[in-house]
């Protein structure tokens, strides 16, 4: 499968908790903090539940 890189470019202050728990399932928790994962059908569904709170390259 494809790699894809994902990276947070806003907080998770006033988010709901579901979209909290994404982002730490996802590896990222800070501001600007970087990951490479594979693009999985489970990972993708995780990037479009957070799709306002992430960039994907």
């Amino acid at each position: 499968m494809a790699i894809i890189n994902i990276t947070q470019i806003k907080g998770t202050i006033d988010r709901p908790f579901t979209q909290k728990r994404t982002l730490e399932a996802l590896g990222l928790g800070k501001l600007h903090s970087k990951v490479s994962v594979e693009a999985t059908p489970q990972i993708l569904g995780m990037v479009k539940k957070v799709n306002h709170l992430v960039a994907v390259n």
